[in-house]
């Protein structure tokens, strides 16, 4: 099969990678996958504010095709723990939840983030994706995992939280009404963190979620826990869910519209975190735009299956890749486990109690909080500190509606990048000692000659430096008393446009009119490409043609007057 065909369709090239490996670490890592992914994807599902079938819905075909149609193999693809906090978080604004409205909501925003991806990818634009830097995405993650896990106490203690448009209100005024504690609740709750604990300690081997989930399921029956006031999962439809596409409603479109862009973003952003980490450990590429491609198609198959949206498992993918996958076929193997729970294991589901899911999220979702990921942007600089800071205080402000927090910190991020553009270094140079050009007030140097100023430019000269270039052009005229020669040192421009053009042209008509030179070193391709087109450059190449500083001043110097003479 040839190569570009496989580059579209990746599964083409599993038989060739089985030829060389086998099958044996797909089937292990699926098996060991799809023992987790059942009651992770109805612990999501829950975290979203949805009945836990939708979450299985989520992760069947979706898993199925995100394996198929992605270009790295181990990507365990289904429900997750941020995707599932922002579609809820996202959905209040549009529908109650519970309600039957609230379900087909979550259905629009899966088909919506998944053609939104589906288009960054066929269209090669998954580069746009690299505008969400890693300071927001460390403050968001924080803020958002903080954020699970204190929406999770309620369920985890038996306590009543009121919703509103104010998650940390709502949360606080819960602490106040602690008295309404449900002692069976928190056991289950509680024991449940402390079984996984300890098997997660003792026997990390072993599928610790599914084995305290079935303990818990028995034990909740053998109780009477749902009788004693427990919440429980209750009923899940048993069979395959139906294949029909949402009502699309403009106005619910619109108002979702934004939400989408976000979770397409931020899923993916963890999808790509998956794949480096792998690829890393590999050294096999894997296609940034054709993962968005099979990301947004597993995203449109969970809408037409009545799913929510879904995206590459940070989790599940390491424990894949620990496990021997090298393929797709250890996704399908683990969602022949999501079949045979709809088939049939449904009926078992019903003692399920709700805080076990709870404590299912709480744990996994505890190992994203990474302190340190805030502490390393501000070691950094101190716009990334920023960015990360302002993200995270955002996120939290805005919650639930925590999508608005990780577009906040976008706008702050592109903004102080936009003001770092703006404020380019710039530098007078003089020659030192080791026989470079440096800066002279850093290292006390003189100037190269009295009638002569280096300038560096440490930027692009576009329409956001061109005034700065001007400015830092008059005050090097001004540095010392008869300047004749100002020599530009233009390594580090690398582009220009219109406005750049226009200020390098004025200024050359200025300097020129007063019986001045103008002169570069150092200038890229790229840039004297633009002057040519322009005609600029005929008019500048006599003195812009030289490569380096000592090249320049070698023939500009001696046309100056000596240095005792000039100052004479």
């Amino acid at each position: 099969m040839s190569r570009p065909i496989e580059r579209y369709f990746p599964f083409l090239a599993w038989p060739a990678r089985w030829r060389a490996a086998g099958v044996r670490g797909d089937l292990v890592a699926g098996i060991t996958v799809g023992l987790v992914l059942v009651p992770q994807a109805m612990a999501y599902a829950q975290l979203a504010q949805l009945p836990p079938y939708v979450g299985l819905y989520a992760a069947l075909l979706p898993t199925v095709i995100g394996a198929l149609f992605g270009s790295c193999g181990a990507i365990a693809t289904g429900p997750v723990a941020l995707t599932g906090l922002l579609t809820g978080a996202s959905l209040i604004a549009v529908a109650r939840p519970g309600s039957a409205d609230f379900v087909e909501a979550a259905v629009v925003l899966a088909l919506l983030s998944g053609l939104i991806q589906l288009a960054l990818g066929a269209l090669r634009l998954g580069w746009l994706l690299k505008l969400l830097s890693r300071p927001v995405m460390a403050g968001f993650i924080n803020a958002a995992a903080l954020l699970v896990v204190l929406s999770q106490v309620p369920e985890l203690l038996g306590l009543r939280m009121p919703r509103s448009e104010h998650f940390l209100t709502d949360f606080l005024n819960m602490l106040g009404n602690a008295g309404s504690l449900h002692l069976p609740t928190m056991a289950f709750g509680l024991g449940t963190l402390a079984a996984l604990l300890v098997l997660r300690r003792l026997a990390p081997r072993l599928p610790g979620v599914l084995l305290v989930v079935a303990a818990a399921i028995g034990l909740s029956a053998v109780t009477g826990y749902e009788a004693g006031g427990g919440h429980v999962i209750g009923h899940v439809p048993a069979g395959l869910p139906g294949f029909v596409l949402p009502a699309l409603d403009w106005n619910r479109i619109v108002a979702l519209f934004p939400a989408a862009f976000v979770i397409a973003l931020v899923s993916f952003m963890e999808v790509t975190a998956s794949a480096s980490a792998i690829s890393a450990r590999t050294g096999e590429a894997w296609a940034r735009n054709q993962e968005l491609v099979g990301q947004g198609l597993a995203k449109i198959a969970s809408a037409v299956q009545g799913g929510m949206p879904v995206s590459g498992s940070f989790s599940r993918s390491a424990l894949n890749f620990a496990s021997g996958a090298r393929t797709g076929l250890s996704s399908l193997v683990a969602a022949v486990f999501v079949l045979a729970t709809l088939l049939y294991l449904t009926p078992l589901l019903w003692h399920l109690p709700v805080a076990v899911l709870a404590a299912v999220i709480v744990l996994v979702v505890f190992s994203l909080f990474d302190p340190g990921a805030m502490r390393r942007a501000w070691q950094a600089g101190r716009d990334d500190g920023i960015a990360a800071t302002a993200t995270f205080v955002a996120t939290l402000a805005f919650a639930p509606n925590i999508q608005n927090g990780i577009l906040a910190g976008l706008l702050i991020s592109l903004s102080l990048m936009l003001y770092r553009d703006m404020q380019p270094r710039v530098a007078l140079l003089g020659l030192h000692e080791d026989g470079t050009y440096r800066d002279r007030d850093r290292f006390g140097l003189p100037h190269p000659h009295p009638n002569l100023v280096v300038m560096r430019f440490d930027s692009a000269l576009t329409f956001v430096t061109a005034e700065l270039f001007e400015e830092a052009a008059a005050a090097a005229l001004r540095a010392q008393p008869d300047v004749k020669v100002l020599l530009v040192s233009a390594a580090g421009i690398n582009a220009i446009d219109a406005t750049g053009l226009d200020a390098i042209a004025s200024l050359h008509a200025r300097l020129q009119a007063e019986g001045r030179t103008l002169a570069f070193c150092g200038l890229k391709k790229q840039v004297i490409d633009a002057m040519e087109r322009t005609g600029l450059w005929q008019r500048l190449e006599p003195h812009a043609h030289y490569r380096t500083e000592p090249h320049a001043l070698e023939y500009l110097l001696p046309a100056l007057p000596a240095a005792g003479e000039a100052g004479a």
